[in-house]
């Protein structure tokens, strides 16, 4: 569904403008309504279509409260879900919370992630991109193994 990054801008008021080729996809799936929250594992930000979030929803209820790795992942992701939709030009608001907690400052890159996007601010993306690629293939092999590129 969703595949290839973009650089883009935040405005001032925090809104992030989809680029078109995301936005076509919206519109082609009749994707309007849209959750966008923190991933637990680092500090970008996840854009869900609402159909998407909600088998996330579906997830999330089947793990314990009593095991703290679950706790700590459904308090990140559904604690900081927001209900979002595009604006008439095409712009998520980013809540002041959210950008915070994900560093986002003016350039922001926008990754395409199969059924959601990922919103990173640009020197994180670049770093953790960076240290990905420098990291043992090995640590990948395993994931790996049963595809074929």
């Amino acid at each position: 569904m969703f595949r290839g990054l973009s650089l883009v801008n935040l405005d001032t008021k925090g809104r992030l403008g989809i680029p078109i080729r995301f936005r076509d996809v919206f519109s082609r799936l009749d994707l309007s309504d849209l959750v966008l929250t923190v991933n637990p594992w680092d500090r970008a930000l996840l854009l869900y279509p609402i159909s998407e979030w909600n088998e996330i929803e579906l997830k999330l209820s089947t793990l314990s409260d009593f095991d703290k790795g679950s706790r700590r992942t459904k308090l990140i992701l559904r604690g900081h879900a927001t209900d979002c939709r595009c604006d008439a030009q095409g712009r998520i608001l980013i809540p002041s919370e959210l950008r915070e907690m994900s560093d986002l400052r003016k350039e922001v890159v926008i990754s395409g992630q199969g059924n959601k996007l990922e919103i990173w601010d640009s020197d994180r993306w670049r770093a953790e991109c960076n240290s990905l690629l420098a990291s043992n293939a090995s640590d990948a092999s395993e994931a790996l193994s049963t595809l074929s590129l």
